[in-house]
Parts: C-alpha cells; sequence; structure tokens
C-alpha cells in the first residue's frame, strides 16, 4: 500500500507548487497539500523564523533559509556541526541540535554567528521552542530544557517508543497553540502530543515515507520529507472530524447453534442475532442474509435491531441453526479530536444526556466504590476529553486482562483491579456516567489473524459523548499498552478488522448484556443444550455458497 500510495504521489508531484495546490491523498485521509520540491540531500529539521523557512542539509552541512511559499532558497550558513538535524527558532536566535557533538547552538542568522552553545540530552534529533523552553527528541524521549544551559525540565517517552527498545526517529518537532507536534520516519506518522503529560491527543499517517523536520506556518503544518524532498502542508485546524483509509472487503458468517442432547425435549429456543448496520469504519453492501429466514426483526429500548429466531418442540438431537451473513468493507478509521474544541458537558443534548447517563445493574455508578475511585481519577479536572483520558488512565494503572469468564459488577471489577473486555467497559461507562459524561458499548465480531480466520472471542469497547463532536471509540482495554501512540490511538481510532453488529447502553430487553447474539430456550424434562457461537471470516468473493 505505501509504495503505491508512495508512487502516486511521486508521479503527481512534478505537477506545480504553490501555497493553493490540491489536496493529494486518497479521499477520505488527511488533506495534505503538496507545497514545493526540497532541493536538500537528507534534510532534517525545519524552523520558521517569520521571514524564512530553515532546513538542515546533513549532506552538504549547511542551513538552508527557504521562501515558504515557493521553496526558493534565499539564504545559507554553515552548519555549526558535523551532523545538523532539529532547528527552533525562539524570536531572536536560530537553534541548531547537532547528533554527532550532542549540543544545541543558537545561531544569530543576520550575523551568520554562533552566539550560544550548551549541552544537550543524548543524540538530539527534533528541536522546537515552546515560548520559554526548548525541546528535544532524542528517538526514545522527549525533554523539555532550557536554553540558557539545557537543564532538563521535563521527560516523557516519545510517541512509538515502548520503554523497551522498539526503534523510532523522531527528526521533526513543532509547538503550536499549547501542543507538540512530533514526525517519525519510522513509523510515518506524525502525533499532536500533550507537552505536560506527553499523552498522544491527534495522529495521522505522513503523505511521504520518511517526514522529518516540521514547522508551522500561518496555521499550516509544514513536513519535510527525506524520500520525496519535498515539503508537505496540513492544515491544523481544518482537519476532517473523521476519516478513514485502507479499504479491506470482507464477508462474515455468524453461527449459533442450540442443540438438544436430551432426554427431554425443548419446548421453546429463541435467538437473537444483532443487525449491523454502516457507519464510519464499515460500508455494508445491502442487508444482511439470515438462514432460516427470521421469525421477526425487533428493536430494543437503545435503538438496536435484532432478528428474532424461535422454534418450538426440539425433540432430542434436534437443533436450531441460525446463520448471519455480512458482506462489508471495512476501513481504518481515526476521529480528530481537538481536546480545545470540545464543549462543556452543560452543551450535552438533553436526550443525550437522559438516555446514557442512567444506572444499569452492571454499573451500579452510585456504589460507594465507584465514587471513590472516580475522585481519585479526575482530581479538579473537569473538561471533558481530559475527564475521559484520566478516567482511562485510571483504569489501566490499575486493572490488567483477564478472561476468566463471568461478567462482574463494576465496582467489583475496578476493585479486583481485572477484568475482560466487557469488564473493562463495564467499569469505564460506569465511572464516565458518574461524571456525567454519556457512554455506551459496541460489540464487534473480529478478524484475528488472516483474512479467512474465524473468532469466537469477540470484542466489545465503550463510546463517549463528546459535545461538539458527539460518539467517539474509546477503548481503555486496548490502550492499555506502554506506547503513548498506542494508547492515543485507542482514543478514536479502530482498525479495519472489525464489524460492529451491536450499540447499546446497557442492558436490553432481548440480549440483556450481551452483544452479537443471544439466545434462551424453554426445557421440559430434563436437558443437555449446547450452545455455541462463532464467526468465519472470507476474503470478498470467497464465501461458502448460501445454505
Amino acid at each position: 500500500m505505501k509504495k503505491t500510495v508512495a508512487a502516486f504521489l511521486g508521479a503527481i508531484c512534478m505537477l506545480g507548487s504553490v501555497w493553493s495546490t490540491a489536496e493529494q491523498l486518497p479521499a477520505d485521509g488527511v488533506p495534505i497539500d503538496q507545497l514545493f520540491e526540497l532541493k536538500v540531500d537528507k534534510a532534517g529539521g525545519l524552523a520558521f523564523d517569520g521571514k524564512l523557512l530553515w532546513v538542515t542539509d546533513r549532506v552538504a552541512l549547511k542551513l538552508r533559509g527557504l521562501d515558504p511559499r515557493s521553496g526558493e532558497e534565499k539564504k545559507i550558513l554553515e552548519a555549526p556541526g558535523p551532523w545538523p538535524t532539529g532547528l527552533a527558532f525562539d524570536g531572536k536566535l536560530l537553534w541548531v541540535a547537532d547528533r554527532q557533538r550532542e549540543r544545541l547552538f543558537g545561531v544569530d542568522t543576520a550575523r551568520r554567528l554562533v552566539v550560544r552553545e550548551i549541552e544537550s540530552p543524548p543524540t538530539p534529533l527534533g528541536l522546537a521552542f515552546d515560548g520559554t523552553h526548548l525541546w528535544v527528541a532524542d528517538g526514545k524521549k522527549i525533554h523539555q530544557v532550557t536554553s540558557e544551559d539545557g537543564t532538563t525540565i521535563v521527560s516523557f517517552h516519545a510517541p512509538a517508543w515502548d520503554g523497551v527498545g522498539r526503534r523510532t526517529e523522531q527528526l521533526g518537532l513543532a509547538f503550536h497553540e499549547g501542543y507538540l507536534w512530533i514526525s517519525d520516519r519510522h513509523r510515518d506518522m506524525i502525533y499532536r502530543v500533550h507537552p505536560e503529560r506527553g499523552e498522544v491527543v491527534d495522529l495521522f499517517p505522513s503523505a511521504g515515507p520518511l517526514p522529518a523536520g516540521l514547522a508551522v506556518v500561518k496555521g499550516r503544518l509544514l513536513i519535510a520529507d527525506v524520500d520525496f524532498r519535498r515539503v508537505d502542508g496540513v492544515r491544523i485546524n481544518a482537519l476532517p472530524r473523521i476519516t478513514k483509509r485502507n479499504p479491506r472487503s470482507e464477508v462474515a458468517v455468524f453461527r449459533r447453534r442450540i442443540a438438544n442432547r436430551g432426554p427431554g425435549v425443548l419446548r421453546e429456543a429463541h435467538v437473537y442475532m444483532a443487525i449491523p448496520s454502516s457507519g464510519p469504519g464499515q460500508a455494508l453492501a445491502g442487508e444482511p442474509r439470515f438462514s432460516p429466514k427470521p421469525t421477526g426483526i425487533v428493536t430494543d429500548k437503545w435503538g438496536q435491531r435484532f432478528a428474532h429466531f424461535a422454534a418450538r418442540d426440539l425433540q432430542p438431537q434436534q437443533q436450531l441453526d441460525v446463520t448471519m451473513t455480512v458482506k462489508a468493507t471495512l476501513f481504518d478509521i481515526r476521529h480528530h479530536v481537538d481536546p480545545r474544541r470540545v464543549a462543556t458537558l452543560r452543551d450535552i443534548p438533553p436526550k443525550i444526556r437522559k438516555q446514557y447517563l442512567v444506572d444499569g445493574a452492571k454499573f451500579a455508578i452510585k456504589h460507594p466504590s465507584i465514587k471513590k475511585h472516580l475522585k481519585a481519577a479526575l482530581g479538579d479536572e473537569r473538561r471533558p476529553y481530559w475527564m475521559v483520558r484520566r478516567i482511562a488512565r485510571y483504569i489501566q494503572d490499575r486493572m490488567h486482562y483477564e478472561l476468566a469468564g463471568g461478567w462482574n459488577i463494576a465496582p467489583t471489577v475496578i476493585d479486583r483491579g481485572s477484568g475482560s473486555c466487557s469488564e473493562y467497559t463495564f467499569v469505564f461507562i460506569a465511572m464516565c456516567r458518574a461524571a456525567g459524561i454519556p457512554a455506551r458499548y459496541v460489540g464487534a465480531l473480529v478478524i484475528r489473524g488472516d483474512d479467512a480466520s474465524t473468532d469466537e472471542v469477540f470484542h466489545r469497547w465503550p463510546e463517549v459523548y463528546y459535545p461538539g463532536y458527539g460518539w467517539v471509540p474509546t477503548d481503555a482495554q486496548a490502550g492499555d499498552k506502554p506506547a503513548p501512540e498506542h494508547q492515543g490511538a485507542a482514543f478514536g481510532s479502530l482498525p479495519n478488522r472489525f464489524i460492529i453488529t451491536t450499540i447499546g447502553g446497557g442492558g436490553s430487553e432481548y440480549i440483556r448484556w450481551g452483544y452479537n447474539s443471544f439466545a434462551h430456550w424453554i426445557c421440559e424434562g430434563r436437558c443437555a443444550v449446547d450452545d455455541g457461537h462463532l464467526n468465519d471470516w472470507y476474503p470478498a468473493g470467497r464465501e461458502p455458497p448460501q445454505p
């Protein structure tokens, strides 16, 4: 996929280079504009001094000042060290990080003089200035340092570093409107990071395969790409609410079987199968097909539709087999949520508040344990986005995944410190609702491995309602990983390996607290009943024949 996109972008890069260049990413991706060619071999950092866009040229050991609109070279300086990497402008000096000498140099570009030299954290790569202090990326961590003598103020993990040794390289750092922007050329990703917490609040793929320096010019994030030798631009405040990529065509065949092993008779057997619909991450090719024909279609109090199947008088060794076939194109999706633009709790629509702040048997939001943990999680935080992040972080710090069978209520689970995906979901929803944040769950069939895999575990995760944005997936259990990238991706991203079947806010009159499907029966006498369900995946065009 990457080579295809690279070839496409490489072909169109000869069409011209002006600020108004048309968007070049495929439809539904983050709009990234091709701006101008970069005539620099092994470009590194970028920095804008109000007039010129500066870029490091590692091979020629130069600092090149470019016209930020056309890329035309206007000024050239000698690099102050043998391996220039990051650049930052503090309003007076152009700061240059040197990887080999592990120093930061302050350059007076007007006089062409190096007037400052301070120590840097080891292996400095990206460099940025936040209005008071410098920021340095070293491939594993991001450091805030003083420009007086390089004293480290705060450090946190780089977005893709897991604390063990996963290879990363951040050549691009920029600071804009309270956030750090970070590029990782090994991950081909751009991250928006909270500078106090180190939390990734947004991320998206770069246009080219090797993003390096970053700089912000008039609200546009400029990205230097080493491989394409080009500068691209992203309008920071015009990111789409939702983007989708990497279409994947699949067929899901979901089966549920109730088999009577006797010796009694099943006087009634019922199966309720959730009916999926199209959404941001899934485009269904028509309505699902069922076999046999459903007895009827019903809708629960949460608005979820179900196909109802009923059988009567199942004798020993007889069974009820139900199959749902779904053809869909699945996408990687990302909700681009700017925490500053999430409205307050007072702005939540009354209908949403009424429906998704209610208590439920699995939530027990008034339980003393939930109140205690919520107070510890939130402190004095009252901004909805950061309330959600704090709740998730608190759960992740105190729980680990364990599939042990059964679904306990939220207070029991959080006190115990372990749970399944459903139990993580119950805890998260309970704490969010107790805080006044609407929350619900979705359940899905999951591709587990290749395109012809079988799923018998399935998955459930929460969604929260952000006023001003709507429903956004928030999977605290899936995000319970050391790398900030994975944690941030769990807040708004879904990979193209799910078909969401069920949307609910609690107990349903048809499937109770389950998802995907539910079965129950009435037996006369003594009955042994086998009840099983699984989902088989097939690449599009390879599904089995209809019965």
